[in-house]
């Protein structure tokens, strides 16, 4: 670690001088041995990889099987079918997988694009990516760091590096310092600048010391490079559905084949039914129907704020119950304000300063006049932290241009970091103030008097043991102090050296980078549905406790941990404890991988939120990363899987209950097309099996998924959500997806398949003229014949179907009570599903693909009752559920 090194060891190492720099020469040999400075960015996927990679599902390869076989065997219409289903589930994939991570050159756009450096001993401006190790290079205000420097020489130098440690406020630099210890975390490494953070005052000189991919952006590339599970549960939940249903279409198919033996049936009658089954135990739209489910979802969370880059996040934020989040700019303003003051022997918060009281006046008038900033509803340049005393200047309509043209500065003694000190020498009317600002322990040296309640008085032991006490307290509250002091010269020929002696101390100011407004609620909430939130952040230990304390996330100090305690501890001694720890304080982008990946091993569904560089790997490996749209960097925003336009914590919540509203959707879709498919691998079955002919063709079954179902499915996906969802825990995301819903899946699906058989019996009975109760399904039936009951079948399987549908909306209330009307979605759905139906009975081009007959009006009076059966019972059913449960309230 070079910053343990003396300036004269880095020198050496590089075999570089401070006036001379790098010969041309040797500047060439590094680059060769160490490349460009520039970060290695990933050869993006092609468009044939995203297709094929969508391809790998297991229902999409039986699908692609059942296409084949149906293609040989002559049923062309089946595989036309299934193959545009393929193609457009692939092409929806497609479509959000484009969205290909940026976050790598998001971090290549940080490079700065030119770098003044020494070489051969001339000074010269040259593009960033020729930078090499050894080089010395010149910073100054306003100029980006474009590597990873040691610094040789520093003047007053303050590096802004929130975004990559998460500092809230600009870090004073000392080349002079040699660092000791051996994990020093990197927002203490004082002697050291990186890559891509800005220079906010002063100036140095540095030698380069790592470039391109080993530097410590470089770092965060490499961890953005890692490969992580990036699953979702509900992918996990599919997959496994895909396994558990190919398996049992592969079992199906096996034992219609030794059924097929057994009944001496013809091999080609064995395929087809084979076929027939395996396509009924596969719900073919279910992939198609859970992306579009997911994308209108997407489309819902735009309204709320939030962008989502990759689609199975919408449904991942309904299972977290974990929100790690950022401090700086995510729970905080990211700005830095005065809180209170302290004047006059008054303390108080800054909105209570009184202009009328003349050293609360002076106080601010100090503040504003010995500053160097700029300030304007529509600028702002500077110092962070004098940027803040001139708000609470403009707060109280006292603005800088109006009160140095009022009190023009003569004379000033600029900042330094190891006085940290500044003054100035104002003009009031014949008299001139010595105005002087900076840390209270270095401004009570000077000053030999205060200003206290109107009186000038000397500092006794006790009124300096009042002032500290007061500076400590604000410091206990994470607030960092800054004193004024003054006195007034009757000339102004004055002495440069004697200006800052013999000074009355006015006062102190206490800032801080203060939580948003509307967090604290947001945080509320969370903790209500069973969310726990917690913070991470690079900022100081007692910074960040005290923001914690205040947004309620925790009062325990033992819930602190620092990025060094860390360091000392292993992932299982980590893991042990990581329960109870709610705040962790001065980390580093490793210390973030580290946290989340603890979370992660207990079972957690962890949400990040970040906006800095140092956040981007652990947004990535988080189950759901949340980015910053406003304050957040590109890289940030290139490594979420959501951002939020808003930068608004609250807006997380809002899309963790549309997320849970999501999910349910989702299952209840899942739950209707498995219900359906199992009626129709009952009515198949048990027709086969008893040696009937079959009840459908593998053309009606296709139908059925792909139109009856689906259009149902998917306005189940967008049902209105439940309004107390936020009152429940989160679910657990090893929960089978058929929790509390197996019962009901296969109550629904027998009686489906009852019914459906019902149908093709009274049918095959009817149009054969064998009206005998047995045997059930005549013998020698008709082709005719056999094409009404199929008909008849295949209109009480698809409608009883639809009508389904409605039961699925919620598992105890009654449809009336829900409101009938309340999904119009899903009325229209099922309305235009029976027209359609209709259509393929009475239109004859229609009927003679669809291998249908026309219904006489009893025939459709039979397949009306057979199909409102569903609802009947259901409804009955739901009137029991909720009698019983009145009964155990009671």
């Amino acid at each position: 670690m070079f910053a343990r090194k003396t300036i004269k060891e880095v020198l050496k190492e590089f075999n570089s001088n401070l006036e001379m720099g790098l010969s041309q020469k040797e500047s060439e040999i590094q680059r060769e041995k160490f490349g460009f400075n520039q970060l290695e960015t990933k050869k993006p996927k092609s468009l044939l990889s995203m297709f094929f990679a969508q391809l790998n599902d297991i229902l999409i390869y039986i699908l692609i099987a059942a296409a084949v076989i149906s293609a040989l065997l002559g049923e062309t219409s089946d595989a036309v079918i299934i193959a545009i289903v393929i193609v457009i589930n692939a092409t929806v994939g497609i479509i959000q997988e484009s969205k290909a991570e940026k976050a790598l050159d998001a971090l290549k756009k940080l490079s700065t694009p030119n770098a003044v450096v020494k070489r051969g001993g001339e000074v010269k401006e040259i593009p960033s990516r020729e930078v090499v190790p050894g080089d010395i290079i010149i910073i100054d205000a306003g100029r980006y760091v474009p590597c990873d420097l040691r610094l040789l020489e520093t003047a007053n130098l303050k590096i802004q590096e929130s975004t990559l440690t998460g500092e809230s406020v600009p870090v004073d630099k000392d080349a002079t310092l040699v660092l000791t210890g051996d994990d020093i975390p990197l927002g203490d490494q004082k002697n050291m600048l990186f890559m891509s953070t800005l220079a906010t005052y002063g100036r140095g000189i540095g030698i380069a010391v790592s470039t391109g991919m080993n530097t410590e952006i470089g770092k965060i590339a490499k961890m953005l490079d890692e490969k992580v599970d990036t699953e979702t549960p509900l992918q996990k939940k599919l997959a496994q559905l895909g396994k558990f249903l190919g398996i049992g279409a592969l079992f199906i198919c096996a034992l219609m084949f030794v059924v097929g033996v057994l009944q001496k049936r013809d091999l080609f009658e064995m395929l087809l039914t084979s076929i027939s089954l395996a396509v009924a135990a596969i719900p073919e739209g279910l992939p198609a129907i859970v992306t579009i489910v997911l994308a209108m979802g997407v489309q819902k969370m735009i309204k709320k704020n939030a962008i989502v880059r990759k689609l199975p996040a919408v449904e991942t934020l309904g299972s977290v119950n974990i929100i790690c989040s950022d401090k700086t700019g995510t729970l905080t303003q990211n700005k830095m304000t005065i809180t209170k003051f302290y004047a006059g022997d008054s303390l108080g918060n800054i909105e209570t300063l009184n202009l009328n009281d003349k050293e609360q006046k002076l106080l601010l008038e100090n503040l504003i006049l010995c500053n160097d900033s700029t300030y304007s509803e529509n600028s702002k340049t500077g110092d962070p932290t004098e940027i803040a005393l001139l708000v609470a200047g403009a707060q109280s309509d006292i603005f800088k241009d109006d009160l140095e043209k009022k009190h023009p500065r003569i004379d000033e003694i600029p900042f330094e970091s190891d006085r940290k000190l500044m003054t100035t020498v104002n003009k009031y009317d014949d008299e001139y103030y010595v105005m002087t600002k900076g840390a209270i322990d270095n401004l009570l040296n000077i000053c030999t008097k205060a200003y206290i309640k109107g009186n000038i008085v000397p500092i006794t032991p006790e009124i300096k043991k009042d002032i500290i006490a007061i500076s400590n307290n604000m410091s206990d509250d994470a607030l960092r102090v800054l004193g004024a002091a003054y006195k007034i010269l009757k000339t102004n020929h004055v002495d440069i050296d004697s200006l800052e002696s013999d000074l009355i101390l006015i006062g102190l100011v206490g800032m801080i980078d203060p939580p948003r407004l509307e967090v604290r609620d947001s945080i509320a909430i969370c903790h209500a549905s069973g969310i726990k939130t917690v913070m991470i952040t690079g900022d100081h230990q007692n910074t960040a406790f005290a923001i914690a304390k205040e947004l309620n996330i925790t009062n325990d100090s033992k819930a602190v941990m620092s990025g060094t305690e860390l360091d000392r501890i292993s992932d299982e001694e980590l893991n042990n404890r990581i329960d109870n720890i709610r705040v962790f304080a001065r980390v580093s982008p490793e210390h973030k991988v580290k946290i989340i990946k603890a979370f992660k091993s207990k079972g957690n569904i962890v949400s990040m939120t970040g906006d800095g560089v140092n956040d981007a790997p652990s947004l990535k490996i988080a189950n759901i990363g949340v980015a910053m749209g406003i304050t957040g960097t590109d890289v940030a925003k290139g490594a979420a899987d959501m951002v939020l336009m808003d930068d608004n914590f609250s807006t997380i919540v809002a899309a963790i209950k549309e997320g849970r509203n999501i999910f349910r959707n989702i299952k209840k879709t899942v739950i209707f097309l498995i219900s359906c498919n199992v009626g129709e691998i009952i009515a198949l079955f048990f027709a086969i099996l008893l040696g009937w002919a079959s009840p459908l063709r593998p053309i009606h079954i296709l139908w059925v998924n792909l139109i009856t179902d689906t259009l149902p499915a998917l306005a189940l996906g967008i049902d209105p959500g439940d309004p107390d969802v936020m009152k429940y825990k989160p679910r657990n995301p090893k929960d089978s997806l058929f929790k509390n819903g197996i019962l009901s899946l296969a109550l629904n699906g027998l009686l489906i398949g009852i019914l459906t058989l019902a149908a093709f019996i009274i049918g095959a009975k009817y149009y054969s003229g064998d009206l005998n109760l047995f045997p059930l399904f005549p013998k020698g039936l008709k082709p005719d014949a056999l094409e009404h009951a199929q008909t008849m079948a295949f209109v009480v399987l698809s409608c009883s179907q639809l009508i389904h549908s409605l039961n699925m909306r919620n598992e105890k209330k009654s449809i009336f009570q829900i409101g009938l009307f309340s999904n119009k979605y899903l009325i229209g759905s099922i309305i235009l599903g029976l027209m359609l139906q209709i259509f393929i009975i009475t239109i004859p081009p229609l009927a003679s693909a669809f291998s249908v007959h026309a219904l006489s009006m009893n025939d459709w009076g039979f397949v009306t009752i057979l199909s409102l059966m569903p609802l009947i019972l259901n409804e009955i059913v739901k009137m029991f559920k909720r009698l019983s449960s009145k009964t155990l309230k009671n």
